[in-house]
């Protein structure tokens, strides 16, 4: 077990490189999301920040959805035969995907029934659900690329890093 956990750097297969390439878009949009929060939360055009933010939640969470179903239903599968999910990365991942989306879910419901009534006060209470979650976002991409990935790829046989490759590519 320990050499998966090893420092040495690791040349990630077609899949899990495929995986970490889904990141920095993800990454780039979470930036631009957590400008817009600190807009609203500095009095910067609050309501017109407000406004743009929740539709660019929705398009983030849309394709976070994507990115989460491929770890989770292909990537975090294979792994858990060999380390088991019910404690351990796995177990980890699977909360900090679960902590993001369910902070994002929170916005998006608060928010779906316009904003007319919006006091300044909720709106930075809004926000800073979709900061939390920016934050747990960053966090978790970091130890999917710095421990995950490396972990897969020590752990996972030829044919299996093939199955994956597949298996994600199915998901559009």
């Amino acid at each position: 077990m320990s050499s998966m956990l090893g420092n040495t750097p690791v040349q990630l297969s077609e899949g899990l490189h495929q995986l970490k390439s889904e990141h920095p878009p993800l990454l780039k949009k979470l930036d631009e999301l957590l400008k817009l929060c600190l807009k609203v939360e500095n009095g910067e055009n609050t309501s017109e920040s407000f406004a743009i933010l929740r539709p660019s939640v929705i398009e983030f969470f849309d394709e976070l959805a994507l990115h989460s179903e491929r770890e989770e239903g292909v990537l975090f599968e294979m792994m858990a035969v060999y380390i088991g999910r019910e404690t351990g990365p796995i177990a980890v991942m699977e909360y900090e995907h679960d902590r993001a989306k369910s902070l994002i879910k929170t916005f998006l419901k608060n928010t779906e029934k316009g904003l007319e009534d919006y006091t300044e006060e909720k709106m930075k209470q809004d926000v800073a659900l979709v900061k939390e979650a920016n934050y747990t976002l960053v966090d978790h991409f970091s130890k999917e690329e710095n421990v995950l990935f490396p972990m897969a790829e020590r752990m996972l046989k030829d044919e299996e890093k093939q199955e994956l490759l597949e298996r994600i590519n199915i998901i559009k």
